[in-house]
């Protein structure tokens, strides 16, 4: 409610005023509040891109980002957690043109609205970052990345084409792998450019050149590293088309390990860089000669072994050929038939005495572990009448204990009159 004009009034009749005009004021914490829910409630705030110049940027000692937003007219405060920073794949500076996405809040401390990034990327990335996107749903959609059509690649190549631009350092990393690797391979160059808005058409027509030929094994498709519209000319559709229409295997090495382009998805193998691609389709000279030398060795000891072998088994021959006259198999037969009878018979007869020795064993031990035996021997079992407890000790019988004797041909009661103990 309005004051009337001309009234005014001091702090000390302040509550009385508000009392008699029915006046409900906010504090600033209900203010501030009740804007931020307004900021909070408001679905176009909660996801915004906003595009600006970086200006006092700070990183805090908590890893959370402050920075401000501006152009010309304007500035807007963001800040990004520390979470959502540790993503980030370049190092905020100021000055930077930046796409920044989040949510418009208000930070109730300071009365200060502020936008809570949780993505930002360099100016102009966004618009490739979604061509890069749409274009590898579509060509995914068409089975061009399909895991199944990728072909093995060969053991020992003999011939590698590779398509790169003979000036870039890719070139020369690849010819260093090969020579320090793998120098029995020859390296066959289609040369290309690999940036710029012509390259799109000359690596397509590199792949054609080396497809075109009947002797090369793999073929090596690379590029040092380098921004997102550096190496955009491999995200070209023709590319990606003339890579999987290659009949030989490609492999790729385009930048570095965090950079990833559609013609990787496409490519048979896909390696971090140039040089690990050149890794990738070679084995290692010094492991092949290594793995020679122990081969050789191992086929020495091998065919060393078989000759002792085969010597020892024509010798076998031999002397089974000595015994193979009809005469000597049948003395031989002879001795072994008496020998199988004088052995059955003292077999038999060992057996049997054997067997009478252990009944008679068995009959004795059986007629001494019968208690009647023992009793019958003079010996007596006591037992305790009152609980039944076999009598062992003379300590398990006070005086006045009450026991039954078992004897041979009866039992007998008793009572413990004097008990003597020995130690």
């Amino acid at each position: 409610m309005a004051l009337p004009a001309g009234v005014g009034y001091n702090e000390r009749d302040s509550a009385t005023l508000a009392a008699s005009m029915d006046i409900h004021p906010f504090t600033i914490s209900q203010l501030t509040g009740y804007i931020r829910d307004l900021f909070d409630q408001d679905e176009l705030l909660q996801d915004v891109w906003v595009q600006g110049e970086i200006s006092n940027f700070t990183r805090a000692s908590s890893g959370h980002l402050y920075f401000t937003l501006k152009d010309e007219h304007s500035e807007l405060r963001c800040v990004m957690w520390r979470q959502t920073a540790a993503w980030l794949s370049f190092e905020p500076q100021h000055g930077d043109a930046v796409l920044a996405h989040g949510a418009v809040t208000v930070y109730e401390a300071r009365g200060q609205y502020q936008l809570v990034c949780d993505a930002l990327q360099v100016a102009g990335a966004g618009d490739l970052n979604r061509q890069f996107e749409l274009l590898k749903a579509r060509l995914e959609a068409e089975g061009l990345f399909d895991p199944a059509r990728k072909r093995p690649l060969p053991a020992f190549p003999r011939r590698i084409g590779i398509v790169t631009s003979p000036t870039t350092a890719a070139f020369q990393d690849v010819q260093n792998v090969l020579r320090r690797r793998y120098p029995l391979a020859e390296l066959i160059l289609s040369p290309t450019l690999v940036q710029g808005k012509e390259a799109p058409p000359q690596i397509v027509a590199a792949l054609q050149r080396l497809n075109e030929r009947d002797d090369i094994d793999v073929i090596l498709l690379v590029r040092g590293g380098g921004s997102l519209e550096d190496l955009w000319c491999f995200n070209d559709e023709n590319v990606v088309r003339a890579v999987v229409a290659s009949r030989i295997p490609v492999v790729t090495g385009v930048g570095h390990e965090i950079d990833f382009t559609l013609v990787d998805f496409a490519a048979d193998r896909r390696a971090p860089t140039p040089s690990a691609a050149a890794e990738l389709i070679t084995p290692d000279i010094t492991t092949l000669r290594s793995g020679t030398r122990e081969l050789t060795a191992r086929l020495h000891r091998l065919m060393v072994t078989r000759l002792d072998e085969m010597r020892a088994a024509v010798r076998g021959q031999v002397r089974l050929l000595e015994r193979m006259s009809p005469l000597v198999r049948i003395r031989n037969d002879r001795q072994r038939v008496d020998d199988l009878l004088a052995r059955a018979a003292l077999r038999v007869e060992h057996s049997l005495h054997r067997r009478r020795d252990r009944l008679t064993a068995q009959m004795r031990a059986l007629e001494n572990a019968n208690p009647r035996t023992l009793l019958r021997r003079g010996y007596a079992l006591l037992t305790r009448t009152a609980d039944g407890v076999r009598v062992t000790s003379a300590h398990q019988a006070p005086e006045q204990t009450s026991l039954e004797i078992a004897l041979y041909d009866g039992r007998l009661t008793a009572t413990v009159h004097r008990r003597q103990l020995e130690d």
